[in-house]
């Protein structure tokens, strides 16, 4: 069970540095995302749940990921900070895609659910639609244009 072999999700501290901006996840609000790959003790950080995604379709990027963590929003109570405890495995989540809901970058953002009806109940009342892990559009994720899909 590769699942039994992944590492554990980590917490975000101020010392959790996104992997593409620089800057500390503590700095940004909304959902964030970790990757661990194999090999290495430490998740790559992100301060948004898309550019997670744009690590995993970015050719110059590791791709012996052992797990991608993502904030679990259907249960997170703090949109700025989700809580401890709030991530889900990512191939398991339900994504939230096109939502007037940006990200901490203020950039288009996937918001991810661990629960398909939370995640239909937050497209409805926010826009978007839901689409699973191995739907993710490339355009979506790899866009440059704000509001580019």
């Amino acid at each position: 069970d590769p699942a039994a072999d992944a590492p554990r999700p980590r917490e975000v501290t101020d010392a959790s540095v996104a992997q593409f901006c620089g800057m500390t996840l503590t700095e940004h609000a909304g959902p964030k995302g970790q990757i661990f790959v194999r090999g290495l003790p430490n998740p790559y950080w992100f301060a948004t749940v898309r550019d997670a995604f744009g690590f995993t379709m970015l050719q110059e990027t590791p791709k012996a990921i052992s797990a991608m963590y993502v904030s679990d929003m259907a249960r997170a109570k703090n949109w700025d900070q989700p809580e401890p405890g709030m991530w889900v495995e990512a191939h398991q989540a339900y994504f939230v895609i096109g939502s007037r809901r940006r990200s901490g970058m203020d950039s288009d953002e996937a918001i991810p659910f661990s629960d398909a009806a939370a995640a239909r109940a937050f497209a409805d009342a926010n826009g978007g639609r839901v689409v699973r892990f191995a739907d993710m559009p490339r355009d979506y994720i790899l866009a440059t244009t704000p509001g580019e899909k």
